[in-house]
């Protein structure tokens, strides 16, 4: 039973494989989802002062899980924070890890930002003219556009400049799934043939791959302030960001509206903007059976994430109640991830 191991030979083994509570509690991943973890462990630790304070580092969703999957046992992280959901890949990396099952977690949603300074341009942009504006060869052939009039004559000729998170992170490859690819669909719908025979390099190639002519410029994991130091100086710039970041940044920037609606919390709680998305927390089972206050935690977690909570203060937009019942009852249970339902 979860958190009441009876003491005895068995559990000193598990606690000294897995770190029992001499340790902090330690989660990886996503710079999006940080906030929120990083605010549940502040007041994880505000309760009880007796807790050790966890860490929580921020190092995107990519590198987090795969230093999550490394292996089981107190030198690994007990969580992954991911602003998109883990991979079936990534699922069975963990396994020939000796990882062992695996609780996942939906612990809000948040929508991809295009943002620009308040000062900007006030674009409105649709999918299809981001992966005009955006993608390495659209249409098959070299991108030649310098400013968005060049995409689509109804914007200003203002100069494309896109600040984009790394390749490993999860932002970025949920702004591919969830603008890049149905824009590309939009402006070439022969791309969905090669998605449907079953092509990915093909559909990749012409549906996924971003300039590197100077019109994206990556920032690097998490690196908020340069973000903001970019936008600010140089009008008609625009950052991909998450719905939070821009939230919490509202007196400096705002979002770019997509298909006609613009980033907003009942626009995203209510599926109607297309850069919605789910934020996940994974947790290794191993750990929650040997470490008790990682259970009060996720306990926590759960309370914090209702709405109105103290997450929605940060930008987190709510999951539905069935959403957040199933995870509460996965961390009530213990239930774990069925790995057939992994992309």
């Amino acid at each position: 039973m979860i958190g009441r191991l009876t003491f005895g030979v068995g559990l000193a083994l598990l606690v000294a494989g897995c770190g029992g509570d001499s340790r902090a509690l330690h989660a990886v991943g996503s710079s999006t989802v940080f906030p929120f973890t990083q605010a549940v462990a502040k007041a994880f630790v505000a309760a009880d002062s007796s807790r050790k304070p966890p860490r929580i580092e921020s190092i995107g969703t990519g590198p987090g899980i795969q230093k999550f999957c490394a292996g089981a046992g107190g030198e690994f992280p007990d969580m992954a924070d991911a602003s998109r959901r883990m991979r079936r890949v990534e699922y069975d990396k963990c396994q020939a890890n000796k990882v062992g099952e695996l609780l996942e977690l939906q612990i809000g949603l948040d929508g991809l930002a295009l943002a620009e300074a308040n000062a900007g341009p006030k674009l409105s942009l649709t999918d299809k003219d981001i992966y005009l504006a955006l993608a390495a060869r659209p249409m098959g052939q070299p991108n030649t556009a310098r400013t968005w009039r060049d995409v689509n004559p109804a914007l200003p000729a203002v100069p494309i400049q896109v600040l984009a998170p790394p390749a490993t992170s999860g932002t970025r490859d949920a702004f591919l799934e969830l603008i890049m690819e149905p824009g590309c669909v939009k402006a070439m719908p022969a791309a969905e043939k090669l998605r449907g025979v079953g092509d990915p390099a093909a559909f990749d190639a012409a549906c996924r791959q971003l300039r590197s002519d100077g019109a994206v410029t990556e920032r690097a994991e998490g690196d908020d302030a340069a973000v903001l130091s970019t936008l600010g100086r140089t009008p008609g710039a625009v950052g991909l960001v998450g719905y939070s970041f821009l939230e919490r940044n509202a007196q400096r920037l705002h979002g770019v509206p997509i298909n006609g609606v613009a980033p907003a919390y009942d626009a995203i709680a209510g599926g109607r903007y297309p850069g919605a998305r789910t934020l996940y927390l994974y947790v290794k089972k191993k750990h929650l059976d040997a470490q008790p206050s990682l259970k009060a935690f996720l306990e926590l977690y759960a309370a914090m994430w209702n709405p109105g909570g103290d997450l929605a203060k940060l930008g987190l937009i709510a999951g539905s109640d069935r959403a957040r019942a199933r995870s509460a009852e996965a961390i009530r249970g213990g239930f774990a991830l069925e790995p057939e339902a992994l992309p």
